[in-house]
């Protein structure tokens, strides 16, 4: 036996250690459960996780929740998609010429100050209670993450590793894609994921304004007739796709970046 095998783990001890981040989480659905049993918690306040269950089955069975769901993640999609793209573009523009940076990167850094939230009112004169305002405010939102560390990212690049693609005749184009851009990728995926935090946070308040469909309508129609329950499913459901959404952004940064000394070994 190599002296590697020696030392690994059996396999169930190995899935308990990648599972061991979701243990608080079970452990306070538990308490939440108890609380709720021996009535430590009203179901005004907080209703038992077995009647919030009861609500998710009820509202698939109707088809209502699987609906509203796919219309809030085209939303987040859609503007993820926007506001990504013209952030990566305008970080990579302004992060690699000079001209660009001097006469774009300070105007952008001052609306960037502006919560993006306190734009509602101008946004529904602007675009109404339709698709358009949404999708603007969430392409708002992760506009600035990914513009700032897409910019940060290729203003860090290793100037001796610039250097030595100069003296291996590189030309402007390959020292972008082979040296520039790869040392740039690692901040690029954090703002990433800071991007989708501010995609959910966005929607979140941007489908209780005016809207007719979505999980944020959901949750304030259930509001509307005191329904608990589905509210606090409503939460569970933007906090769930949340993390798939953050694990999704995870796993593409163990993909991209198995060339880095941190992520080798992941």
């Amino acid at each position: 036996m190599n002296k590697r095998s020696h030392y690994e783990l059996p396999n169930w001890l190995s899935w308990l250690k990648d599972a061991s981040g979701w243990l608080l989480p079970i452990l306070l659905i538990a308490f939440w459960d108890i609380a709720a049993r021996y009535g430590w918690i009203t179901s005004k306040i907080l209703p038992a996780p077995s009647d919030i269950v009861n609500a998710a089955i009820n509202l698939s069975l109707s088809g209502e929740i699987f609906k509203n769901i796919l219309i809030s993640t085209k939303r987040a999609g859609g503007g993820l998609l926007i506001g990504g793209s013209i952030g990566l573009i305008l970080g990579l523009l302004n992060g690699i010429l000079r001209p660009a940076d001097r006469y774009l990167d300070t105007t952008i850094q001052m609306i960037r100050n502006v919560p993006h939230l306190a734009l509602i009112p101008l946004v529904i004169i602007w675009f109404g209670i339709g698709e358009e305002g949404k999708l603007f405010l969430v392409a708002l939102g992760v506009f600035f993450p990914i513009y700032a560390n897409t910019y940060h990212g290729i203003k860090m690049a290793d100037p001796q590793l610039l250097e030595m693609g100069r003296v291996y005749d590189l030309n402007h184009w390959q020292l972008f894609t082979q040296v520039i851009f790869p040392s740039a990728l690692p901040s690029i995926l954090v703002g990433l994921r800071y991007a989708l935090g501010f995609m959910w946070l966005t929607l979140i308040v941007a489908e209780t304004i005016a809207t007719t469909s979505g999980i944020g309508y959901m949750a304030m129609n259930a509001r509307e007739f005191m329904q608990t329950d589905v509210v606090v499913l409503a939460i569970l459901i933007y906090a769930l796709l949340g993390k798939l959404a953050d694990t999704a952004a995870h796993l593409l940064e163990l993909r991209l970046l198995q060339w880095h000394p941190s992520f080798r070994h992941s």
